[in-house]
């Protein structure tokens, strides 16, 4: 399962899901839930996602890192072989396995959260500061 140490009843309770089509699927329905941009999560050749709804964690595991270039707000993101995530409404919390390239170095990333009036997003690394860039940068046209 997930590096994260769980108890029994955690993990009996986890929606677990593998194969990279239906992980995406997944991946897509579980940012609609949460009403985030279905861009969010580029993520390739998925092999896992966990789902614990009773605390919101959840995890993804995919084969190798992926780099993702957020056009319209020219920003690299570094998505490492397994990210996970505490998860509510409009927002990841403790996030690990995230990274954004900030000038020359590359930045972790332990929160995001949409605004109330769903038209921003802001990221936040592990000192508090953070960045703060329009929803559209990660939504992608439905097909």
């Amino acid at each position: 399962m997930s590096s994260l140490v769980m108890d029994e009843d955690l993990k009996a309770k986890a929606e677990i899901y593998h194969g990279d089509e239906l992980c995406r699927q997944k991946t897509l329905d579980l940012l609609k839930e949460l009403e985030l941009p279905n861009g969010l999560l580029p993520l390739e050749d998925i092999l896992e996602v966990g789902i614990i709804r009773e605390n919101g964690y959840v995890w993804l595991k995919q084969k190798k890192r992926k780099e993702h270039h957020f056009k319209k707000i020219s920003k690299m993101v570094s998505y490492n072989t397994e990210v996970t995530a505490y998860c509510e409404k409009g927002k990841f919390k403790k996030m690990t396995g995230v990274k954004s390239k900030e000038l020359l170095i590359w930045v972790t990333l332990t929160d995001m959260f949409v605004d109330d009036t769903n038209t921003k997003i802001t990221f936040i690394g592990p000192g508090g500061l953070g960045r703060t860039f329009p929803i559209s940068a990660f939504q992608n046209e439905e097909k």
